[in-house]
C-alpha cells in the first residue's frame, strides 16, 4: 500500500535532447584527454549540446508536450509545474512560470527546484507527490532539465567531458489502484563544496574522486533505506532508475545492492551526465517500450551537488 493517504501514479513521460550531438573526439581535439580514457572513465561516448539561441526552459516544454500526450492529458490540465534544474533561464523570472506559458498550462501553480542539482528532479516528484494529497492537485507536470554546457568551462577536462543537455518529464496523477503509489522514500546531504558554482557568472567546479566515494557509498543506502519502509527487499525491485552521473558509479551501486545490471537502465554512455534529468532519461527509455507494468516496483536514486541524494520507491499502478 502506498505510503500516502492518496495513491499517485506517473501517467506519463517524456525526453527532450538536443539535435547537436559531441563526441570524445570533438572534446579531445581541444583538451588534454583522448576517447580512451573518457570511456574508461565515465563510460561516456557522445552528449548533446544546447543550441546558444534555445534555453532550459524551451528543453523542458519540448519533454512535456509528448509526457502529457502520452498521459492522454492537456496542458490546460495541469494544476501544477514544478521545474527541477540548477541551470535555470535567468534569477527571475521563475523558469516554471516561463514553462507554463509555452505550454499555455493556465491553471498551473509554479515552483522551481534549484539547489539540489542533479537530485533536483527527485525532489520535485516528492513535492509533486505530497501536493496530490491535497484538494488543489489532481495532475502535478514534473521536468527535469540541465543545460551544463552553459556552466562548464571549455578548456577544464574535468567536468567537460562529462556533462551534456537533456530534459525529462513526468506526469504525476492520482493512482487507480491503490495498491501502487509511493511506497517509501529517503533523503540525506552532507555539507560539502567539492561540487559547487561558487559565485554568479562562474564555472562548475568538481572534485571527481569526492563524488566517486560519496555516490558510492550514499546511494546504495540510500535505496536500502527506501526499500526497507516500503516494505520490498531490494532484491525484489523491477526496475532501478539511477544517476546517469558515471557508468562506473553506476555498476559500482548495483553491485554493492547484488543488482543485475539488466534492472538498471543506462543512458550516459550515449547522453554523458544530464544533471537533473539523468533518472527521467532512463524512466523514460522503460516506460515508453511499454515495459514498466501494472505491480512492478521500481526505484529513483540521485546525488547531487552539496551533497544532497534521495530515493523514492514506487509501485506502478
Amino acid at each position: 500500500m502506498s505510503a500516502l493517504s492518496v495513491p499517485v501514479a506517473i501517467a506519463g513521460t517524456g525526453v527532450h535532447l538536443p539535435p547537436e550531438v559531441v563526441t570524445n573526439a570533438e572534446l579531445a581535439s581541444t583538451l588534454d584527454t583522448s576517447d580512451e580514457w573518457i570511456v574508461s572513465r565515465t563510460g561516456i561516448r557522445v552528449r548533446r549540446r544546447l543550441a546558444p539561441d534555445r534555453s532550459t526552459s524551451d528543453m523542458c516544454a519540448a519533454a512535456a508536450r509528448p509526457a502529457l500526450a502520452a498521459a492522454g492529458l492537456t496542458a490546460r490540465d495541469v494544476d501544477a509545474i514544478i521545474v527541477g534544474t540548477y541551470t535555470y533561464d535567468q534569477p527571475l523570472p521563475s523558469t516554471a512560470l516561463i514553462v507554463k506559458e509555452l505550454l499555455g498550462a493556465d491553471r498551473a501553480l509554479t515552483l522551481d527546484v534549484t539547489q539540489a542539482a542533479c537530485a533536483n528532479g527527485v525532489q520535485a516528484l516528492f513535492l509533486a507527490a505530497h501536493l496530490l494529497q491535497t484538494s488543489a492537485a489532481r495532475t502535478v507536470l514534473v521536468l527535469a532539465a540541465d543545460c551544463a554546457s552553459r556552466v562548464t568551462d571549455p578548456a577544464d577536462r574535468t567536468t567537460r567531458v562529462f556533462f551534456g543537455d537533456a530534459a525529462g518529464a513526468a506526469v504525476l496523477t492520482r493512482a487507480a489502484s491503490p495498491q501502487g503509489g509511493l511506497l517509501g522514500w529517503d533523503f540525506g546531504a552532507e555539507l560539502s563544496y567539492d561540487v559547487e558554482i561558487p559565485a554568479p557568472g562562474s564555472y562548475l567546479k568538481m572534485n571527481g574522486r569526492a563524488v566517486w566515494e560519496t555516490a558510492t557509498r550514499c546511494l546504495p543506502d540510500s535505496i536500502l533505506r527506501a526499500t526497507d519502509e516500503a516494505g520490498v527487499p531490494v532484491e525484489e525491485v523491477t526496475h532501478f532508475f539511477l544517476h546517469q552521473a558515471n557508468l562506473n558509479i553506476i555498476t559500482a551501486a548495483l553491485d554493492k545492492l547484488g543488482i543485475d545490471r539488466t534492472r538498471a537502465p543506462v543512458t550516459v554512455d550515449t547522453l554523458g551526465n544530464t544533471g537533473s534529468a539523468g533518472v527521467f532519461t532512463v524512466l523514460h527509455a522503460r516506460f515508453a517500450a511499454g515495459e514498466v507494468r501494472p505491480g512492478d516496483t521500481y526505484v529513483m536514486s540521485s546525488i547531487g551537488a552539496g551533497f544532497q541524494w534521495g530515493t523514492l520507491c514506487f509501485r506502478h499502478a
